[in-house]
């Protein structure tokens, strides 16, 4: 397995530092989550026309490839419906330009579990589309454990549902493990043939039982345990980073965190092996 990580853990470098760091560090990739202080990727400045060669040359430089890009489409609101299809589709544009594999989407949401169906339906209209979209170009929309989407019970009807090769799984960890526990074994073994990218992050449960961010290893998320169900299945690919601190502004910051996880899951899969 790789080790990635989110731009979302160091929203006030330069795209230029991301990958210098990344070099640095010794990481394999990097997530795409905003770039050069712009969120929407396909305005991000190393995403325009005009500098995509260029960034894919640096990119080859280090070593580094784009793991994934991190777009904010969501499906479960009727309101937002049309311009979320658009959003995928410019960023399925670019992934495909960039030769990068994967756009992660979101459910997002079931607002009223008395329309749970209703809401499934318009998720699962919405991944048709971006994957009747992709065609038969190398990409693949990927729904994240996010939101009400930890929940196998709202999962297992989406992908039935949209029943496409061109739909696949980003498991973030640490959403499964407030949903189920420690124990994520029987989650797996549904997900198994839908993983594609894993978000790993660290929480501390609190006395009222909310979660608190923590860094990585000082928390209650099973971690070795995950990426042990991991090799169980043959995952082979990233486990990303996804240190908040975009959105969490009071969070340690990158230069203490980024450096930490490398460390942290080295040495984790080198006990592992």
């Amino acid at each position: 397995m790789k080790l990635s990580f989110s731009t979302l853990s160091c929203p006030d470098w330069s795209w230029g530092k991301v990958l210098d760091e990344a070099q640095r560090l010794g990481y394999a990739g990097v997530e795409a989550r905003g770039a050069d202080g712009e969120m929407y990727l396909p305005k991000a400045n190393p995403f325009l026309p005009e500098s995509i060669a260029r960034t894919m040359a640096d990119l080859k430089r280090r070593g580094l490839v784009i793991t994934d890009l991190g777009s904010s489409v969501s499906f479960h609101d009727p309101a937002t419906w049309d311009a979320s299809l658009l959003e995928g589709k410019d960023y399925i544009d670019l992934a495909a330009k960039l030769g990068v594999p994967y756009v992660r989407v979101f459910g997002d949401k079931v607002p009223d579990r008395s329309k749970t169906e209703e809401t499934i339906a318009l998720i699962v209209k919405g991944y048709r589309a971006l994957c009747a979209y992709i065609g038969d170009r190398d990409v693949m929309i990927l729904q994240e454990t996010h939101g009400d989407f930890p929940d196998l019970d709202l999962l297992r009807p989406v992908f039935e549902g949209v029943a496409h090769p061109k739909l696949g799984l980003l498991w973030d960890i640490e959403h499964v493990f407030k949903r189920y526990g420690k124990d994520a074994s029987a989650f797996v073994a549904w997900a198994a043939p839908f993983i594609r990218h894993v978000h790993i992050k660290d929480t501390k449960t609190q006395p009222d039982g909310s979660f608190k961010l923590c860094l990585i290893g000082e928390g209650d998320v099973p971690i070795a345990e995950d990426v042990a169900l991991l090799r169980g299945i043959g995952y082979s690919s990233f486990l990303s980073l996804e240190w908040e601190k975009k959105w969490v502004p009071h969070l340690e910051e990158p230069e203490v965190v980024i450096p930490l996880y490398v460390t942290f899951m080295k040495m984790m899969l080198e006990m592992e092996s």
